[in-house]
């Protein structure tokens, strides 16, 4: 039995603010059938808290824990084994994980993941009297000072560390005044370690001590080392390509079913999504349309090509295509929808966030629409799959990956196609793609046999766990 402490400052269902809480949520119970102990290293958010309840029992005291005193919790959640930083003076506030309600990131979240941070490699040293992990596996910025404090610690060398890109995006970046309260040496801020353009990058830091590191999808592993997608990091991961490697995103497929959801009307093929485009459309306001209802589930923000969209319109217009709209954002994008809504009776737009109501989406919505400028792994194309909802991705990072794209080749005979891509990621191309959508809408048959594909696509956890287990017992037993 190989032990993990994965940390992260998110995790379905406690928290989440994206893609990182359903992989960090998933992941412990796919790697069981591999003989690998996860438990999750968390902070003691107050939703945190509140799920607990009295569950949870204290198994270490931290008297100076960056600013405070805290406990250490440990409880079971879920099928999830949680140990939880409880706090209160970093963690123990309302509003969002990372910003205020003005949206302003919080002052000391330099020092707040890196209490987390920081109480990884004390666990990894020993603080616990009846469990130590082998390896310490840290998620994005927040979790990157880990491997750091780890090989300044008695761990160093004996418990092996890996850091997972979710979005390269995020740094993690505090002034350099900070070294002294980040527990950080002095002679370390420098180009070789985590000193970036005369700050302290927390990621980077993990870049540079953790001894592997992977990304959520093959396809961004290659483009993080490049300049146009390695955010001043490439050349860091350049120099580390050998240890770098990209293990792909599953879904939860429990939460995640057509056949078990209870937020639809459940169905096993695609001709189900009928009764539940009636409902979404009744739902919406949207007339009867002979064009795809598309849909768009999303921060709205320009990584993810929203923009774009709002060029691109026409082409799926012009065809009496449909498009929904859920997401919250960026001011200027909310507003461009909510008018492009007020303007044509076949757009209907919900500004803000509804779990329910994005199942309700994916299963009445004939394609997906992610037309991303980049895309670590994305897992809103997965979900679509699994419900039959026709992908439409630019061609980059994950959603390369993990679309089959419709082309001559993969429609001759027997399609196999899943989706449509496109490239360059440009309003063009994806007028282009979605006049390519429409046509193949038009043809029934062929339709129906790609949503078929598409529900048939393995989207689970199983591949993916299988290639971190493999990856820890490399880290343990390098050949």
């Amino acid at each position: 039995m190989i032990r993990v402490l994965s940390v992260t400052p998110e995790a379905v269902p406690l928290v989440k603010t994206g893609g990182l809480a359903d992989v960090a949520g998933a992941l412990p119970a796919a790697l069981a059938a591999h003989e690998i102990e996860m438990r999750l290293l968390m902070p003691g958010y107050p939703a945190v808290m509140q799920a607990l309840s009295d569950e949870a029992e204290t198994v270490a005291r931290l008297p100076d824990c960056f600013g405070g005193s805290a406990r250490l919790l440990a409880a079971r959640h879920d099928r999830l084994s949680l140990l939880v930083v409880d706090a209160p003076h970093l963690f123990d506030r309302g509003a969002g994980l990372y910003a205020s309600d003005s949206g302003k990131d919080w002052p000391d979240n330099p020092e707040r993941f890196a209490a987390l941070s920081w109480v990884a490699s004390e666990i990894a040293s020993g603080l616990l009297q009846d469990w130590r992990p082998d390896i310490v596996h840290g998620h994005d910025w927040q979790a990157g000072l880990a491997p750091y404090y780890i090989a300044q610690s008695e761990a160093a060398g004996r418990v092996r560390s890996v850091l997972t890109i979710h979005n390269i995006a995020f740094q993690g970046l505090a002034p350099a005044s900070k070294l002294g309260a980040l527990h950080l040496r002095k002679a370390d801020f420098t180009p070789e370690g985590f000193e970036y353009w005369g700050q302290i990058s927390a990621l980077k830091a993990g870049l540079i001590y953790a001894d592997r590191l992977t990304t959520v999808s093959p396809s961004y592993a290659e483009e993080l080392t490049t300049p146009e997608f390695g955010m001043g990091l490439d050349g860091v991961l350049r120099q580390r390509a050998a240890a770098l490697c990209g293990i792909l995103n599953g879904i939860d497929r429990r939460v995640w079913s057509p056949e078990t959801d209870p937020h639809i009307r459940p169905y096993k093929t695609p001709r189900g999504k009928a009764a539940n485009k009636d409902a979404l459309q009744q739902e919406f306001g949207l007339p009867m349309a002979d064009g795809p209802l598309c849909a768009v589930i999303s921060r709205l923000t320009d990584q993810k090509g929203l923009d774009l969209l709002l060029d691109a319109m026409p082409a799926l217009l012009e065809r009496d295509g449909q498009l929904v709209v859920l997401g919250t954002g960026e001011a200027a994008l909310e507003g461009a929808f909510r008018r492009a809504a007020e303007k044509h009776a076949n757009i209907a737009v919900h500004i803000g966030y509804d779990e329910p109501l994005s199942h309700r989406i994916m299963a009445g919505a004939d394609a997906i629409l992610v037309p991303s400028r980049f895309e670590p792994c994305g897992l809103t194309q997965l979900y679509g799959l699994r419900y039959g909802a026709l992908p439409l991705v630019a061609l980059t990072g994950g959603l390369a990956d993990t679309v089959i794209p419709a082309t001559p080749a993969t429609l001759a005979r027997v399609p196999v196609a899943t989706g449509v891509q496109f490239h360059p990621v440009s309003a063009q191309a994806l007028a282009n793609a979605l006049g390519k959508l429409c046509d193949l809408y038009a043809r029934p048959k062929l339709w129906l046999k790609l949503q078929r594909n598409a529900m048939a696509h393995p989207v689970g956890w199983d591949q993916s766990a299988a290639a971190y287990a493999a990856l820890y017992r490399d880290m343990l037993n390098p050949s």
